[in-house]
């Protein structure tokens, strides 16, 4: 026995597990239970339409339960090359379009097909986490850039980052901050890139949850964008499949075989009764993607106004995704504030978990149902009153 635990003692993970760690701002953060509200999750708290589960369902009854094509079924695949070319205005092959174990996957697989030890990947700061753990993982050097005061990016910051980069991530609409990119940003990208061999990853889990007046653009959209850019995309948000872990990537036919390289290796294909009920979804679910959506907006507005109540709190806009990421005005690391509140009741998520630029905001998602929302909002208020109140007597 002890040789055995001395033997495993001697055990170490790799360079890669190392990196990770040492970078991840990454917490897992609970779902509502018991006395605890959250309003930490980041996915619907609607349950995946019916008809798209009956699908799924018809599908092991009729013995479709064996290995799939490891870039996905064809007839999904087919499904995805229509919608693809009428978001961009060309043809997207079905060869060129990966199906995925979710956005998740398909974001690493792209991230580790690109980039190499000490390469330069930039990131917006605050952006989603992931993106900098798989780049570490790789062994690129995560490059941040803050964002402008209103959330949006910084135009000079970022061309100045840009230089000489492998590779630009960004989410849009944006987690944790709500807020969506528009045309002219996406122009303006597009034009600090030209001339350069930087790639781009266009993580549009949300797109479908906007809530501004002006229509969303794509960065598939933009031309001298769509000649770089992987576009990752998840059945996830849109239609209240998280669980069921299946995505896609679609761009151009180098990028796209080089993460179906890494994909095939890392996770094999996506098990075919999920595609079958993903497919339904694309046919059947349109309805379905609004009535969450007007769900969405009307939870956005109740959350804003019950924050807008809160003394010392500074609200982020409400234009797509189902976050918020109020500022407060106390000095307080934000894991502390929420350990704080989550004594208190409520778990929402620290800001600096999106990066150094996102301490002192807390990210709060109004995906939770409006009896959620209220009670954990309540608690919230209490909270921020209280722990504010215990730091100015400290100061």
């Amino acid at each position: 026995m002890s040789i055995l635990t001395d033997s495993v003692r001697a055990f170490a993970p790799a360079g890669a597990v190392q990196r990770i760690e040492k970078a991840s701002r990454r917490v897992q953060q609970p779902q509502s239970s018991g006395d605890l509200v959250s309003l930490a999750m980041g996915e619907p708290g609607f349950s995946t339409p019916s008809q798209i589960v009956e699908a799924a369902a018809t599908s092991l009854r009729d013995g479709r339960t064996h290995y799939s094509p490891l870039l996905g079924e064809s007839s999904l695949r087919g499904a995805l090359s229509e919608r693809l070319s009428a978001l961009s205005s060309v043809e997207a092959r079905p060869g060129d379009i990966v199906v995925t174990h979710g956005g998740t996957a398909g974001l690493a697989a792209s991230i580790l097909s690109i980039v190499n030890p000490g390469d330069r990947v930039v990131i917006p700061d605050p952006t989603y986490s992931l993106y900098a753990d798989v780049v570490s993982m790789a062994g690129g050097v995560v490059v941040p850039v803050p964002l402008a005061d209103n959330l949006h990016w910084d135009i000079d910051e970022l061309r100045n980052a840009l230089a000489g980069a492998r590779l630009f991530i960004f989410c849009n609409p944006v987690n944790p901050t709500g807020i969506v990119h528009s045309r002219d940003e996406l122009l303006a990208l597009a034009t600090m890139l030209s001339g350069t061999d930087t790639v781009v990853i266009s993580d549009e889990a949300y797109a479908d949850l906007t809530f501004t007046d002006a229509p969303f653009t794509s960065a598939v959209e933009i031309t001298a964008l769509r000649e770089r850019t992987i576009y990752c995309q998840t059945f996830s948000k849109s239609y209240a499949m998280t669980g069921w872990r299946v995505g896609y990537l679609w761009g151009p036919s180098d990028l796209i075989r080089g993460a179906a390289r890494i994909h095939n290796t890392f996770n094999g294909s996506v098990n075919t009764a999920v595609q079958d009920a993903a497919l339904a979804a694309l046919r059947t679910a349109g309805p379905d993607v609004e009535s969450m959506r007007e769900a969405y907006a009307r939870r956005g507005q109740l959350m804003k106004r019950m924050l807008s109540e809160i003394p010392g709190l500074e609200l982020s806009n409400v234009e797509g995704a189902f976050y918020q990421f109020p500022r407060y005005d106390f000095d307080m690391p934000s894991v502390d504030v929420v350990a704080g509140l989550r004594e208190r009741g409520v778990a929402v998520r620290p800001g600096s978990e999106f990066g150094e630029h996102g301490e002192y905001h807390l990210r709060l998602s109004y995906a939770a149902s409006e009896q959620e929302i209220e009670a954990g909002v309540e608690r919230l208020a209490d909270g921020i009153r209280e722990l504010g109140g215990e730091c100015s007597r400290r100061s």
